[in-house]
């Protein structure tokens, strides 16, 4: 609004130390040539306070009663937003049954004003008609604010105090250039008439000096030399006219020259002080300001609070699945009901021929997730951006939520609830690893702005793919585990902190061409969880990370289970891999209060007690989780969610849903003797190149 804008202008001119808050009282919001309501304030707030924002603004509205009968009339609309064809659209949505409760639309409007009349049948409620109209036409428009200007030529986003400062720069400029360029020309002026004045008291002298001169050169030469005036001053002369010869013209040559002396010295002034000159920009501004202002037409409306995505979902803990083929869904965790350690499972998903659930993950509904893909992508949403989906619902493709390629797909995420946080972003890391053992740590920090496209999360080589990435507190220890069924085991310090535009470095070295990493898991400080590894035929077992061993003094020392090494080496057996058991698929951090959720290649579910798994050593094959022999299927992915003590545990029994089988099968917990893979993995390691780049 212009006359809020000039009061906004006049109070920063008369305090340049006015703050965006203050300014805001002069100019409360943006106000538009066609009125509405502006609804909610935080978009205008930060607008103001950024130089970026959205404003929401809705058609002004009211509801009457006619003859028992409720109609909503607007009489304002958002601007921009053409009338005839906001109501086409209304009679469109009406027409194809997708808004209820109106009878019959029409434009009563005149040269007084706009009137829509919708007029409701019977049994409609006005009000709830009416949010539907805000919410589903263009009844209710957002607007993009984005302050950017070329500030000393350079393009820079602007808050509400930066753009008033550099409009009243821009016409404190104009100002100075305006006076310095009318000083200017009244000096000239006045430098000429100094001259005629001289030439009009030395009348006779003059004329007698122009009469003998030979040309008119000759008698600029004379004159200069006789009276010592310039050349401008001379040619005034020559080139006067008889009539400026009278008493009358001469009186007029010395008010015209007091005249200038006075501007002259006005002029100065402003030159010389600033507080004139502010003065002077007052006064400019409040006339155009008086010529030309009007009231504001577009109303506030400061008790609509914005809207708030959280505020409609309680923070409830969710799975979030994704299939093969990229679809995507969250489903209530209590949808997983648990079931006894050798069950069949229960059908989980429906997926497209050829497609199953590849990646589960908990999370909750407020949660922030990080995305990241196999290319080395990152993407940013929320838990309850993602679709709601039943367990056995197909989901949504992320291709349509997110921009990702459609050769890539996402293979880690990570939770949490505090990226706004400077101090939690600075002392967290992420750390990557990949399916050819490379391992990065990064700060969190410079994953805590994803763009709408994505950003790069870590650089990946041509032939290999991001496998897996969690957060740490950098005090952690890492595990990476390979398919062949070895882990490795090395302190987080033992990796550098690098870019987030870099590769990483060799986390563990591979058996050869046809092992990879299949999973990684990070251990904090002094945790007491196991380490939960499977295979590909159901079968899985826990293993504490150390173990406690009494000497023969009877001093009771902490010993390694899984040996601590550098980065690098080829690691230890974490189980003993067979034909029985198939290759090794998954490693997790679990504990008694944990549930695993499995989910094979065909759909099938199942929900177990971490706490119904035994302890076992390192290097044993196990026990059966998951009873595959029927079906010949294989696991195709492992979660550990946190277990619900007042969840209704469905009861079932291995025997009932299998054939029956011998107790060695359903059992395998001999010990054999541990195997080190690799005694020289600190010396290795140390020797390997590093692959950052």
């Amino acid at each position: 609004n212009l006359a809020e804008s000039i009061n906004a202008c006049m109070a920063y001119i008369d305090n340049p130390e006015i703050d965006v808050e203050g300014l805001m009282k002069y100019i409360p919001a943006p106000d538009f040539p066609t009125g509405g309501t502006i609804y909610g304030y935080n978009g205008v707030k930060e607008a103001y306070e950024t130089g970026r924002g959205r404003v929401v603004i809705r058609s002004k509205a009211e509801i009457e009663v006619e003859d028992n009968h409720e109609n909503i009339i607007v009489t304002e609309i958002p601007y921009g937003v053409n009338k005839a064809e906001l109501i086409a659209y209304i009679a469109q949505l009406v027409n194809d049954k997708k808004l209820d409760g109106i009878a019959d639309i029409n434009d009563e409007s005149n040269y007084k004003g706009m009137r829509i009349v919708i007029k409701l049948k019977s049994d409609a409620n006005a009000s709830v008609v009416l949010n539907k109209l805000y919410k589903m036409t263009q009844m209710q428009a957002s607007f993009s604010v984005n302050n950017v200007a070329l500030v000393n030529g350079r393009p820079k986003t602007l808050n509400l105090k930066e753009l008033i400062g550099e409009f009243v720069k821009h016409r404190h400029e104009v100002v100075i250039r305006r006076t310095q360029f009318e000083l200017n020309k009244a000096q000239e002026r006045a430098h000429i008439l100094e001259g005629l004045i001289i030439a009009s008291q030395n009348i006779d002298e003059v004329i007698k000096i122009i009469r003998a001169a030979s040309d008119t050169q000759g008698a600029r030469e004379a004159l200069k030399e006789r009276f010592g005036l310039t050349d401008p001053q001379t040619a005034a002369i020559v080139e006067m006219r008889l009539r400026q010869l009278t008493g009358l013209e001469q009186d007029k040559l010395r008010n015209e020259y007091e005249a200038l002396e006075k501007e002259i010295a006005r002029l100065e002034l402003i030159l010389s002080d600033e507080h004139t000159c502010r003065e002077l920009i007052k006064s400019e501004l409040m006339e155009v300001r008086d010529k030309y202002g009007d009231a504001r037409r577009t109303d506030i409306d400061y008790t609509a609070g914005d809207f708030n995505a959280e505020d409609f979902y309680a923070d409830d803990d969710m799975i979030i699945t994704i299939s093969h083929l990229g679809y995507i869904k969250r489903t209530q965790l209590s949808e997983f009901r648990a079931q006894n350690r050798g069950g069949v499972g229960a059908k989980g998903s429906d997926t497209r021929n050829e497609d199953f659930i590849e990646h589960i993950y908990p999370a909750s509904m407020h949660n922030y997730m990080l995305f990241f893909t196999q290319k080395g992508r990152c993407y940013w949403l929320k838990v309850y951006e993602i679709p709601e989906g039943a367990k056995n619902s197909k989901g949504r493709a992320i291709q349509n939520m997110l921009n990702i390629e459609s050769d890539d797909s996402v293979k880690a995420f990570i939770c949490t609830k505090s990226l706004g946080d400077a101090d939690f972003v600075r002392t967290h890391n992420l750390v990557f690893a990949t399916k050819k053992g490379v391992i990065k740590k990064t700060r969190l920090e410079a994953y805590s702005r994803p763009r709408a496209r994505g950003v790069n999360a870590i650089i990946i080589r041509e032939d290999d793919e991001l496998l897996s990435v969690e957060m740490t507190d950098g005090n952690s220890e890492i595990l990476l585990a390979n398919r062949n069924g070895r882990a490795i085991r090395f302190p987080e310090n033992k990796v550098r902190e690098m870019g987030r535009m870099s590769t990483g470095v060799r986390g563990m070295t591979l058996d050869g061409d046809d092992d990879e990493v299949v999973g990684m898991i990070c251990m904090p400080e002094g945790t007491t969880n196991d380490v939960m590894v499977l295979s590909e035929r159901g079968y899985g077992k826990r293993t504490p990370l150390d173990t406690e061993i009494t000497n023969a003094d009877g001093v009771t020392e902490k010993v390694p289970v899984y040996r601590v090494t550098n980065r690098g080496g080829k690691g230890v057996r974490t189980m003993n891999i067979t034909e029985k058991t198939g290759r090794l698929v998954a490693i997790e951090s679990v504990n008694d209060d944990n549930d695993l959720v499995i989910i094979n290649k065909s759909g099938i579910t199942l929900r177990i007690h971490v706490a119904d798994i035994r302890v076992q050593g390192r290097a044993t094959q196990g026990v059966r989780i998951i009873n595959l022999e029927k079906r010949n299927d294989t696991i195709a992915s492992v979660c550990c969610v946190d277990s619900d003590p007042e969840e209704e545990v469905e009861q079932v029994e291995a025997q009932e849903l299998a054939p029956e089988l011998p107790e060695d099968e359903l059992l395998e917990v001999e010990e054999i003797d541990e195997e080190v893979i690799d005694d020289d993995a600190d010396a290795e390691s140390e020797a390997a190149d590093d692959t950052e780049e």
